[in-house]
């Protein structure tokens, strides 16, 4: 089994434990470990290579223990610190990990959920964690670009020289992806500045600068908006769409293994997903146009988005495993699982689908 096929052997199984994840011991016990042992290739059971609550003092604080220490070549390399499944990842999270990162050799820090893991070491100060991740994996919605990176931590693999090499090109990309995100939503003066200044030849005053600020957010929405309908273009195919507004489970099956194909995913589409996608259709179709709901497939779900934008998630489909999850986002994209026996029971979740539809309808005319 190669690596990839580890990590997606682990989301599965996240998907089917996490509902019955209520503390932070059972979260290790589900998640952590087998990530420690079946993914990163270190033996928990010998305290050689695996320490548990491991402990040094600090000279501020003694006693205190982080819940994980990975030992090679006998020298500390990576601690670990857990939390329970579905909390959210503060920085105060890492408070014994920002302590002992200084007293021991240790150049990479973990912090986890179970299914969050962000990963830093000291690229701003020698043998001081920095605040903020050059990793985060999420094992639920794993992102292939960094598949490789989380592979140099394993065992096998591990050149702490290389993994911090890497670290400050990998943690200043994901800020600056971050950055983008944030122009795009609601862009900030000297962002709207240098568009304006490379395409009105007058004086920027505070009014020229006001119709700018405007201008500029419009011309991001309607770039957005050009790439999702060349893409659909791309996926659907110009001269295919539907007639009656109905997607046969075959078409939708091509939609999709063309967009797996462009992304070389090893993901393989179940005719159940396709129905349950198609349920999914024909009850938020009350609200908006069909061709707005687009399907993405992953190794550990089934996805249904809102104009092909991730940060729009409809609701996902967990069918991967015995017991079946209908996943549901409420106000603050927060996904609440479902249990379902049959994909008819989809029906009994319509009104908190349309909901959720509403909530980013809401939201596009708010910021229009």
């Amino acid at each position: 089994m190669d690596f990839i096929e580890r990590l997606q052997g682990l989301s599965k199984k996240a998907a089917q434990v996490s509902a019955s994840l209520a503390t932070e011991e059972a979260t290790k016990n589900a998640l952590v470990m087998p990530f420690l042992h079946s993914v990163l290739g270190y033996d928990v059971f010998d305290p050689s290579e695996v320490i548990p609550e491991f402990t040094a003092d600090t000279g501020t604080k003694k006693g205190e223990k982080v819940d994980y220490a990975l030992i090679k070549n006998g020298e500390v390399q990576i601690l670990i610190e857990c939390k329970k499944y579905g909390e959210k990842l503060v920085s105060r999270h890492a408070s014994q990990l920002f302590r002992y990162f200084s007293v021991t050799n240790a150049r990479i820090a973990i912090l986890t959920n179970g299914t969050v893991y962000e990963f830093y070491t000291d690229l701003d100060a020698p043998n001081k964690m920095d605040e903020k991740p050059f990793l985060v994996l999420d094992i639920e919605d794993i992102d292939d670009h960094i598949v490789p990176e989380v592979k140099k931590l394993t065992k096998t693999s591990f050149d702490v020289e290389s993994i911090v090499d890497a670290a400050g090109e990998l943690k200043y990309l994901s800020q600056i992806k971050r950055l983008l995100e944030l122009q795009f939503q609601q862009p900030e003066e000297e962002f709207v500045k240098f568009f304006a200044s490379r395409v009105y030849d007058g004086v920027l005053t505070a009014k020229v600068r006001t119709q700018f600020q405007d201008i500029t957010e419009k011309a991001l929405k309607q770039f957005l908006n050009d790439s999702i309908n060349e893409r659909l273009k791309s996926a659907i195919g110009a001269n295919s769409k539907p007639t009656s507004g109905e997607i046969t489970n075959k078409e939708v099956e091509s939609e999709i293994s063309n967009f797996n194909n462009e992304n070389e995913s090893k993901i393989f589409t179940t005719e159940e997903e396709l129905d349950g996608y198609n349920i999914v259709r024909a009850i938020v179709r009350q609200k908006i146009a069909i061709e707005r709901i687009v399907p993405r497939d992953t190794q550990s779900y089934f996805g249904v988005l809102l104009d092909d934008n991730n940060r729009k998630p409809i609701c996902r489909l967990h069918f991967n495993a015995k017991q079946k999850y209908i996943g549901i986002f409420d106000i603050d994209k927060k996904e609440i699982r479902h249990p379902i026996e049959t994909i008819d029971e989809i029906f009994n979740y319509s009104e908190q689908l349309l909901k959720t539809i509403s909530f980013y309808e809401e939201k596009i005319l708010e910021n229009s």
